[in-house]
């Protein structure tokens, strides 16, 4: 990007700076990782100064470079760069490494570090996150001007991001849609913890990438002529490209340099007594940024500003030019989703039975012909989890199209969409069968963290999906899924209820969402006999209202509310007064008032029983002390999904036996 060479002596003091600002930070908070930041310096002062694009002014200017630090124990190189490039960041706040409340958290955390693109810490994330935001920028370039979302993606890794599997999936197909905007840069130092890598991992990392098809350049991590020109050529490949640096942990450490004890630990104070006397620094001050370092630095942030003022400029003009359609994409990088509502499609009791799954694929269908951005697909599973958009081209090497192929990768799967979501006015979604949640677990947790809104449609949702037996039915994924604080899980009893939930889906831009839908066919209930299925929004609703006096109230989610309502009719002609709730959303319905929340669920009526296929954990906030529970508590069995629920009590009959015990108990 900077056509001048390197000044040596300056290029110098600054990587010292930046070495030692990490080492301070860490010996202060008196834990850290101090040996990485050192061994990536070189790679960092070079990144920033002569590759990155980007405004210190505006960390959030849209034509930007990304930046992704995946070995997020190595924190303090992304602070020290921050800093010294020009962020919102100060000494002081570098100082406050790893305390309460600091803007200089343990790992970077999204929204709260000014210029961190991501929230990393778990190994491996940060490098799939980075193939998401590549595959997003080319989807934006394609939809808008090239030329405005040009921007390339580097994800600096370690030893123990190639190690972790999620890496190795998302690298695979970042190599196999041949993405020219990624570059990612694998501090090979072979060290780790334990002690040297070798004692559980001895591939060549470099030779794996080449099979995956990715450019593959090797450097030496403190020659600054090599990474520089490994930097330029990754700007110009036609394939993402990994730079392989051979690079040495804690490197002008005295006693530890090449040693894992510089790995997790402050260096010590003798030791950084000892690396400051060689670097020709003051043992005795700390955290010290030289004023030559400030003024060979102070371009950064006029370079950023005047980048981002040609790019408004470039914006300004495309506007001007922009069909209808482009104004419309361009509206939705903005911020401003376009009115869908109308289009979505309203269903009637003639047109089911019909599964949740069949439900959400028309319902994707139509916003998917209303929202330019809104892409996904599923992990091999699109024709079970019915998430293809109708009349798209699938995203591939040659042009990204808006179906996703993600493969055989739930785990890659789920951080990518992470990286899609971090690109401006993206609405990506993804599918899998509802128990392989499971491998997704660590990225929708930092969706969550970072409050991302990917969509989630998990299929398959119950043991009704019968003769594949209990390796694949899901019993205790919906309450693992509703322990996440900040994810809204909504499972519909019908395709109206699957509307609503889509609708949450989409205008939440700051909250993840997981659709959880019905492999079997279930009844379109006539809503002018019920609670208006509006009711989701609410995250539960009086779907039915008693006849008489009340005396029981049932609850249940998706497929089970159809047999709780034959009950009902059942106890209701036996002059028992009962109500049925559908609880699609407990993380809506708990944000209601108390007054809405009384309405539905009564205080008065503690005969209550709630019914869901599934674990039965948590269930008890809205059943009390006199409340049942008709879920599962094992792992169900390979037969027929009825079969299963006859035997497990899912049906109107084993729903009235359990209300009849229940009531004459109290």
């Amino acid at each position: 990007m900077h056509p001048h060479p390197v000044d040596p002596l300056l290029a110098s003091e600054t990587i010292t700076t930046i070495r030692l600002l990490s080492v301070d930070a860490v010996e202060e908070a008196g834990s850290g990782h101090p040996g990485t930041p050192m061994e990536a310096a070189a790679i960092g002062y070079l990144l920033f100064t002569r590759h990155l694009r980007f405004n210190p002014a505006n960390p959030d200017w849209p034509g930007r470079d990304r930046f992704i630090l995946s070995c997020g124990h190595a924190s303090m190189l992304l602070y020290s760069l921050l800093h010294l490039c020009g962020y919102d960041l100060s000494l002081e706040d570098l100082r406050r490494f790893r305390q309460f409340g600091s803007r200089t958290p343990g790992h970077p955390e999204f929204g709260i570090v000014p210029g961190c693109e991501t929230t990393t810490g778990p190994l491996g994330q940060g490098a799939a996150v980075a193939v998401g935001m590549a595959m997003g920028l080319r989807t934006l370039a394609k939809e808008l001007d090239a030329g405005l979302f040009d921007s390339k993606v580097f994800v600096l890794c370690s030893d123990g991001d190639m190690m972790e599997g999620v890496s190795s999936e998302a690298a695979s197909l970042a190599g196999h849609l041949s993405l020219p905007n990624l570059c990612c840069i694998y501090l090979d130092n072979r060290i780790t913890i334990e002690g040297e890598a070798d004692l559980a991992f001895s591939e060549d990392v470099g030779t794996r990438y080449l099979a995956y098809g990715w450019q593959v350049l090797r450097v030496e991590g403190d020659n600054l002529r090599e990474i520089d020109a490994a930097l330029d050529a990754a700007r110009r490949s036609a394939r993402p490209t990994l730079i392989v640096a051979r690079t040495h942990i804690a490197i002008g450490a005295p006693s530890k340099q090449d040693s894992h004890e510089a790995h997790g630990a402050p260096l010590g104070r003798e030791e950084v007594r000892q690396l400051k006397l060689l670097a020709g620094r003051s043992p005795d001050e700390s955290f010290v940024v030289p004023e030559s370092v400030r003024r060979h630095l102070e371009f950064l942030p006029r370079l950023g500003e005047e980048l981002e003022r040609s790019w408004q400029v470039a914006l300004s003009n495309f506007r001007r030019g922009a069909d209808k359609k482009q104004l419309e994409v361009l509206g939705m990088v903005e911020g401003r989703i376009p009115e869908f509502h109308s289009e979505l499609p309203r269903f009637a009791s003639g047109d089911g039975p019909m599964a949740t799954r069949s439900a959400s694929g028309k319902v994707l269908a139509a916003l998917g012909a209303r929202l330019p951005l809104l892409l996904g697909g599923s992990a091999d599973l699109a024709p079970s989890n019915n998430t293809k958009l109708p009349g798209e081209n699938s995203y591939s090497r040659e042009a990204p199209g808006r179906i996703l192929h993600f493969g055989v990768r739930e785990h890659a799967m789920g951080a990518i969409l992470n990286g899609l979501s971090h690109v401006p006015g993206l609405i990506p979604f993804g599918g899998t069968f509802l128990i392989f949640s499971d491998y997704m677990r660590p990225p929708m947790r930092l969706a969550n963290l970072m409050e991302l809104a990917p969509i989630y449609v998990f299929t398959h949702d119950s043991i009704a999906l019968g003769a594949d037996g209990p390796t694949h039915q899901p019993v205790e994924q919906l309450a693992g899924l509703r322990a996440l604080p900040g994810l809204r899980v909504i499972r519909p009893c019908d395709a109206n209820e699957v509307r609503e939930a889509w609708v949450l889906a989409v205008e939440n831009r700051r909250r993840p969402t997981a659709l959880v839908l019905s492999r079997q066919n279930l009844p379109v209930l006539e809503r002018t006999s019920f609670g208006s299925e509006e009711g989701v929004r609410h995250g539960g609703y009086v779907l039915a209202r008693e006849a008489g006096p009340l005396e029981l109230i049932l609850i249940a989610t998706g497929a089970e509310v159809h047999p709780a309502l034959e009950a009902k009719y059942q106890l209701e002609q036996q002059g028992i007064g009962t109500r049925l709730v559908s609880l699609p959303c407990w993380e809506i319905f708990d944000e209601q008032t108390v007054f809405y929340r009384e309405q539905v669920l009564p205080s008065t009526c503690r005969a209550r029983i709630a019914i869901e296929a599934a674990s039965p954990l948590g269930w008890e906030r809205y059943l009390g002390f006199e409340g049942r529970m008709l879920g599962m508590e094992g792992f169900g069995a390979s037969a027929p999904g009825q079969v299963l629920y006859e035997h497990y009590g899912f049906t109107a009959a084993g729903i009235l036996e359990k209300a009849l015990r229940l009531l004459r108990a109290g």
